[in-house]
């Protein structure tokens, strides 16, 4: 675990990067917002210790290599040994879904799920890992008895079962993910138990006797569509993702919705523009002149899932720090210059075509 941030004021890495403040923790080490010294840039690096029990950045660094100019993945800018850490510098990023899902008083509409349904930013591949060989294309072999990977929250049924995961379990979880976000909660959070293992057991129960029309009431049909689907596919067997994919698309189509890139908390920030100069007599000045918004604009309107093992620690930031942070990037400029590198929703795994 990297020492606290007073310490690594004049700590530069990859000869240009230097440390500003912590932004973050977890089990690998701790997160920093540091700047360019060349151009001024913003960026974030994870720093983990070369002496951590179980390192997992130079991994990590691997699958964002082959991962490099997918949708969805940020720019890796440099990995490398300074003094005593393993260094990861990568793109700043904005808040996490969970944070803006607080900030828009954990109600999103039908049309903001729908376009994170359609397109999601990943962050985190510490949990990552491949479900078939790169050279010969062999599927992982069927195994059971394995501990449960990730959030048991999000964890598909076969995962509690302790049945190797594949490409199944990650779009079972999405859907999970997509849920939550309709309803607020699931039926399986909030357990007591005395024990993780126990809670993880009464988790498992309570999602294996919650039918999938039951979770799914109230909201479109495709919702529960999509989870029988995934529920029902093979060990080995690839998802049709178009088809899943058309089935948010078709649905975002009927209900007449827009693809404009306005989410639930961009109307907030809009709305808060427009008070904020209407109360410092500006009025219309304020006003978003179109509806329509730049790549940049939307670049920076991207909010992002991290995937680690880190799910369920206490972050380093404090919640009032946190709500200053997302209101700062939402109310301010769009600059993400607060981010949130390991928000609590977090996905099994992730499965390379490699």
């Amino acid at each position: 675990m990297a020492s606290s941030s007073g310490s690594k004021a004049e700590f530069i890495v990859g000869g240009k990067y230097k440390l500003v403040r912590k932004i973050g923790s977890g089990s690998f080490g701790d997160i920093y917002l540091a700047i360019n010294i060349t151009n001024g840039e913003e960026v974030a690096v994870k720093l983990e210790s070369q002496k951590a029990r179980h390192p997992q950045l130079l991994y990590e660094s691997k699958l964002y290599k082959i991962l490099q100019g997918g949708v969805g993945i940020p720019h890796i800018r440099w990995y490398g040994q300074e003094k005593d850490y393993n260094v990861l510098v990568m793109d700043l990023l904005g808040p996490s879904l969970e944070d803006l899902f607080n900030f828009c008083s954990r109600r999103f509409t039908m049309k903001t799920v729908l376009m994170l349904a359609d397109q999601l930013f990943l962050i985190d591949f510490g949990l990552a890992k491949k479900y078939r060989d790169n050279r010969t294309r062999q599927h992982i072999p069927y195994r059971e008895d394995k501990n449960l990977t990730g959030t048991a929250r999000y964890a598909s049924i076969n995962a509690h079962l302790g049945i190797e995961q594949s490409r199944r379990d990650d779009m079972e979880s999405l859907g999970y993910v997509l849920m939550y976000f309709n309803r607020t909660s699931l039926p399986w959070q909030g357990l007591k138990a005395a024990t993780k293992k126990q809670k993880y057991e009464k988790i498992s129960e309570k999602k294996m006797s919650t039918p999938v029309e039951v979770l799914c009431k109230g909201f479109p049909a495709e919702f529960a569509m999509y989870l029988n689907y995934c529920r029902g596919l093979r060990f080995e067997e690839a998802p049709d993702y178009m088809y899943l994919r058309q089935l948010f698309r078709i649905l975002f189509r009927t209900l007449n919705h827009q693809y404009d890139y306005t989410f639930d908390w961009t109307m907030l920030k809009q709305k808060a523009a427009q008070q904020a100069a209407s109360s410092s007599g500006q009025g219309q000045q304020a006003q978003t002149p179109t509806g329509k918004q730049t790549d940049k604009t939307k670049s920076n309107m991207k909010a992002f899932f991290t995937m680690d093992s880190t799910a369920g620690e206490k972050s380093s930031v404090t919640q009032q720090e946190m709500k200053k942070s997302v209101q700062e990037l939402i109310c301010g400029d769009l600059k993400p210059t607060s981010p949130r590198l390991a928000g609590p929703i977090k996905l099994q795994l992730v499965r390379l075509d490699g």
